[in-house]
């Protein structure tokens, strides 16, 4: 039997037709509702590009990383930066890159939360050893911690990296001026409390009951004290450096007491400036690396002078400990850009390798599975 038609089937082709056409209504309005949420159009009171896009993820996507740091990034362009922090937050927990880490950071530092800066630029060159903006905001927050010696060092590492980066030239010239006065403050304290100590003496005696004779002894005793002490200031202004070296090294010194394993370049460098000139020192911090961590601690970050000086410290403890100094030595060709390092040395670096394996390494009781690790090792050091 036939099957009557139904009373609605012209209809449906309209009927679908508009619920498409109301899906696609509401789905304008939800973006136009969306657009009216966003911040407006950012000032130029941002840092500088690379650190912040401006594009947002999908209207019809999740939630993701990258979408989240992006929305921060437009909040912080209208100094909005509790709302920024709150998205770089939200990124970090998805998905922790060195970029979001250092962003909230910036954040942090506008609203003069210095410490928490601190901790994020820490993370982010956890992540990313080499990220010069994360040493440049460290330095930033360090600064106004207080901690001026370490600020210094972190402008100074990321000059190394961009050597002329006039921003971070300025901000290293500015840690270094108040460490400086820093120094020179404590120095002056310290001579005002020994003069003080001593009129104090002085007066003591004065004001005891002695015969006129005496005074005028005492009198002339402090009048060429007095004359003393300017001369002796008047030397103090000449060595001011002499002094602030001396106080640095003796800083560092005390620091050198509690070494601890880096696990970055940045560290290690620092350790091994804060160390210079003290070879025992420098293998105690070597000693406290294991070899086969050097590729991971250094990545590209491991330069020329740091290179040379590390295979100068390892030929101190070569005679007694050759295992190790042949692991340190294998581990360091594993480091990336070792070739090209090795290119770029100096000749008096190159011949001070090849003297190196020709007088320190050639030892005539050496034995054979090291005396053919070290030959196989100088075609990579010394290139011949």
């Amino acid at each position: 039997m036939a099957r009557a038609p139904s009373k609605h089937g012209g209809d449906q082709p309209l009927d679908f037709r508009g619920f498409l056409s109301d899906l696609q209504d509401r789905k304008l309005s939800r973006k136009d509702k969306d657009k009216k949420m966003r911040p407006q159009q950012p000032n130029k009171d941002i840092p500088k590009s690379g650190d912040f896009g401006t594009s947002f993820g999908s209207e019809d996507s999740l939630p993701d990383a990258a979408s989240e740091k992006d929305l921060g990034n437009e909040y912080f362009k209208q100094k909005k930066f509790k709302e920024a922090i709150d998205c770089y937050s939200r990124s970090i927990a998805l998905s922790p890159t060195a970029v979001a880490f250092a962003n909230r950071a910036m954040s942090y530092i506008k609203i003069k939360r210095f410490q928490e800066a601190e901790n994020d630029c820490t993370e982010a060159l956890n992540l990313d050893d080499r990220y010069i903006k994360a040493y440049s905001r460290r330095a930033t927050a360090r600064k106004e911690l207080g901690k001026l010696k370490a600020s210094i060092e972190d402008a100074e590492f990321a000059l190394r990296l961009e050597p002329h980066n006039q921003e971070i030239k300025k901000q290293y010239a500015e840690a270094k001026s108040l460490y400086e006065k820093r120094i020179l403050q404590k120095i002056s304290e310290q001579e005002k409390q020994n003069v003080g100590k001593l009129d104090t003496k002085v007066n003591g005696h004065i004001i005891q009951p002695v015969s006129s004779s005496t005074q005028r002894k005492q009198m002339t005793a402090v009048e060429d004290h007095t004359k003393i002490n300017k001369s002796g200031k008047q030397a103090w202004k000449v060595s001011v450096q002499e002094l602030a070296s001396r106080a640095a090294s003796r800083a560092n010194v005390l620091a050198a007491q509690n070494i601890t394993r880096p696990t970055t370049a940045y560290q290690f460098e620092a350790s091994w400036r804060g160390l210079s000139g003290d070879r025992a020192l420098q293998a105690k911090l070597l000693k406290a690396i294991y070899p086969r961590e050097l590729p991971y601690i250094f990545k590209n970050a491991l330069t020329v002078h740091i290179l040379v000086d590390i295979i100068k410290c390892v030929t101190t403890f070569f005679i007694d400990e050759m295992a190790l100094t042949v692991s340190f030595l294998e581990n360091l060709t594993k480091v990336p850009r070792f070739d090209t390092l090795i290119m770029f040395l100096s000749s008096k670096d190159k011949d001070d390798l090849a003297k190196t394996w020709d007088e320190v390494f050639y030892y005539e009781v050496i034995p054979i599975e090291f005396a053919e690790k070290l030959d196989n090792l100088r075609t990579k050091y010394c290139l011949k």
